[in-house]
């Protein structure tokens, strides 16, 4: 009897042997059911050995195979190399290719109607309404049917025993509509034109090709790998493509764009989505139909049927870091998948990351340019206000300059964006009685306030309490006040400065899910709001034609911390949200406050010069020998107790493996040293680029059996310090 190898969607480090039952036909990348305890378990066959002969061990066997197209040995490759490289256990990377396991059965069906001859009996005016709504509907469901014509469902179903109707059972998640490449695109620019050419001749090479297309904001990106996705969906009536975003607010605002451009909206896949649209996108491409998805970070590892081009759209953007369970940059992880796929990525930015233009100057990314805005548009004038000098008036925030310049726009009928990455009203609230400074319980994390919820909430951990009128420390009563702004605190002053203006919040409190997020883009596009006051999540793809001011309200803050990519960081966000002014026909101007205008971020964002500045920190870091000159991995230790993380953390330390090319430094508390109840350690190690990073920090965190109260976590090429 056959035995196969099962890798489960469970932490283990291994697969697991099991007999094949006479007459089921398993290959590898069949997905299965079999028994891991008292319970069948989700897995999926990584070999199948022949006949057990000489055998002595007694195996379980496999409970049931799935009636779907197996994983592909692309697929299966590329979560094999995520495991190793990330030093996570195999059947936690499967488990992020299969969330959506109920797409692994068939679609669910529902029972719809229509006329199938005249009724057998007496036609009633009931059932007479009934059937002239048939006729109306074509096609519709017994709910349907009863509430257009006003009936109880029970006279449907009469009509069904009299012969007039017919049930039809219709699968509930149906498929996607296929996109038209022949559909005419926009008309491309000459610059433009030339960059959709090199893309498609590439394309037309076959193989993996790698490319960036490095273009200013508002350059017409987007329009240019459309163009590429339409050479693909020519080419290969079978070949899929992925298109990676940032956030979820982008993915509803280009849905709109891609059906103008091919006929049908895209699969969508991210975490906005309900269980049932999840199944619905994840069976479509396991079954090869979802010819393009759009989606976040995570949709990389959709079980795709024939994978050819990936798009990572806004490359730079921090949001591709995934940092709980398995840590991976899923920018680094799309263009190894493209690879193993032997198909092409495109990397777009109009502020690349240091890694990618690296790449692109040593010939491993074909660099496409794409210089100046279409049309009369023009990128924004960008001038740093120095708050030394012009400060703003005692407890405001804005400076006197940009005032006058909202008002302004305000009454030329132009749109204005403040920008301020805090949400809620101010970061801090402290007792002024007794100094107080309120934390999140079991962290080192403040809380924010709230002023129109009334709450104070921990952004880190999400918990959340009424605003109280007592000091929890000394019981003084009124004495709590919030310290420094938020957006929501910006909003109050905008508001006493402008009082007629239509002002609205844009942050992840404002926009909970893709409705609200849709209404505000919509709300802003159209004019009617004058005054757009937002987090990070306005910086990005958003295209509001009468907006012709950014103010960039306390530009200093992202310079602050121990991160080695901060002011790469600052002058890419700050680069971003400037480039929302100016994109139709009226000139754009954006003004950052900033107390630090000497800064090289702040100094290359005032004179348009990112070449320069990359130029600085591509110095810096291969001095240094930091990414993307040498390679880094943080291994983080959490435990209940100081005491227990420290000895553990020591302990580790000693069993560091020597290895020529490595520093380790620390251990030593996090920058967040509480979190949740627990006392955290990190470790951070570096190494030259030609060290297997993954392979060291694989053999020294294994080295050590870890005490079941502490926490040890690995992230190779950490981008968060905290």
């Amino acid at each position: 009897m056959p035995i196969a190898r099962i890798l489960f969607t469970l932490p283990l480090p291994e697969p697991f042997d099991y007999t094949v039952p006479e007459g089921m036909v398993l290959e590898p990348g069949s997905y299965v059911a079999a028994p891991v305890g008292p319970y069948d378990r989700l897995g999926m066959v990584v070999e199948v050995l022949p006949d057990q002969i000489g055998m002595n061990r007694k195996l379980k066997a496999v409970s049931a195979v799935y009636d779907v197209p197996p994983m592909s040995a692309p697929m299966r490759e590329f979560l094999s190399w995520t495991a190793k490289y990330t030093v996570s256990h195999p059947g936690m990377v499967l488990g992020m290719a299969l969330r959506a396991r109920e797409a692994l059965l068939p679609s669910p069906v529902e029972l719809r109607y229509r006329l199938a001859g005249p009724p057998a009996g007496r036609l009633t005016p009931a059932r007479a309404k009934v059937l002239e709504q048939a006729a109306a509907l074509g096609l519709a469901s017994s709910s349907e049917l009863a509430a257009a014509a006003g009936v109880s469902s029970s006279v449907v179903k009469g009509l069904v025993a009299l012969g007039a109707l017919e049930e039809i059972e219709e699968a509930v998640d149906l498929p996607f509509p296929a996109p038209d490449p022949e559909l005419p695109g926009a008309v491309l620019t000459g610059e433009q034109a030339v960059a959709a050419v090199e893309l498609r001749e590439g394309l037309r090479s076959g193989g993996f090709s790698s490319f960036l297309l490095d273009g200013v904001t508002g350059s017409g990106k987007t329009e240019v790998y459309f163009e590429a996705i339409a050479e693909v969906l020519r080419a290969d009536e079978d070949a899929q493509i992925l298109v990676l975003l940032p956030e979820i607010a982008l993915t509803q605002a280009i849905l709109a764009r891609f059906e103008h451009r091919f006929g049908a909206a895209p699969a969508p896949w991210h975490s906005g989505l309900n269980p049932k649209e999840r199944r619905r996108t994840m069976r479509e491409v396991l079954h090869g139909r979802a010819r393009i998805v759009i989606g976040a970070r995570s949709a990389l590892f959709l079980p795709f049927r024939k994978l050819k081009l990936i798009i990572v759209d806004e490359e730079h953007d921090p949001s591709f870091k995934q940092e709980d369970g398995v840590s991976y940059h899923a920018r680094d992880l799309a263009v190894m998948r493209a690879k193993l796929e032997e198909g092409a990525v495109i990397l777009a930015s109009a502020t690349p990351a240091l890694e990618t233009v690296v790449n692109a100057e040593a010939g491993r990314y074909i660099r496409l340019r794409l210089a100046a805005r279409p049309g009369t548009a023009r990128l924004p004038q960008i001038e740093l206000v120095d708050l030394r000098t012009a400060p703003p008036d005692k407890g405001k925030w804005l400076s006197p300059i940009l005032e006058r310049a909202m008002a302004e726009r305000l009454a030329a009928g132009e749109q204005s964006l403040l920008f301020l990455n805090r949400r809620g009203y101010a970061p801090l609230v402290i007792c002024k009685a007794c100094g107080e400074r309120l934390k999140s319980p079991g962290t080192e994390n403040w809380l924010t306030e709230h002023r129109y919820s009334g709450r104070l909430v921990c952004h880190l951990t999400g918990y959340s309490i009424p605003k109280p009128a007592l000091c929890p420390s000394c019981g003084a009563a009124d004495s709590l006040i919030g310290v420094g702004p938020g957006v929501e605190r910006v909003a109050e002053e905008v508001r006493v400065l402008l009082p007629n203006a239509r002002i609205e919040i844009f942050s992840s409190d404002t926009a909970q899910g893709g409705e609200a997020t849709r209404g505000i883009v919509e709300r802003m596009a159209a004019s009617e709001i004058d005054v757009l006051i937002g987090t990070q999540i306005v910086a990005k793809g958003h295209n509001f034609p009468n907006l012709t001011l950014v103010g960039v309200v306390d530009a200093d803050s992202g310079l602050k911390g121990g991160d080695l990519r901060a002011g790469e960081r600052t002058y890419q966000l700050l680069s971003q949200v400037a480039g929302r002014a100016g994109r139709a026909e009226r000139p754009g101007r954006a003004y950052v406050q900033t107390y630090a205008p000497d800064n090289p971020a702040m100094q290359a964002l005032a004179a348009d010069d990112r070449d320069g500045y990359l130029a600085i920190e591509r110095e810096v870091r291969s001095e240094l020998g930091l990414p993307p000159f040498g390679r880094l991995a943080a291994l983080i230790l959490s435990a209940p107790s100081a005491d227990l993380v420290d000895s553990f953390a020591l302990q580790l330390a000693q069993q560091a493996p020597n290895s020529e090319g490595i520093e380790l430094f620390g251990p030593a508390p996090a920058p967040i040293a509480v979190l949740r109840g627990r006392h955290r350690r990190r470790f951070l190690v570096k190494s030259s680029r030609n060290v297997d990073l993954s392979a060291y920090m694989a053999a020294w965190s294994t080295r050590l059996k870890v005490p079941s109260q502490v926490r040890l976590s690995v992230d190779i090429d950490p981008y968060s310090f905290l």
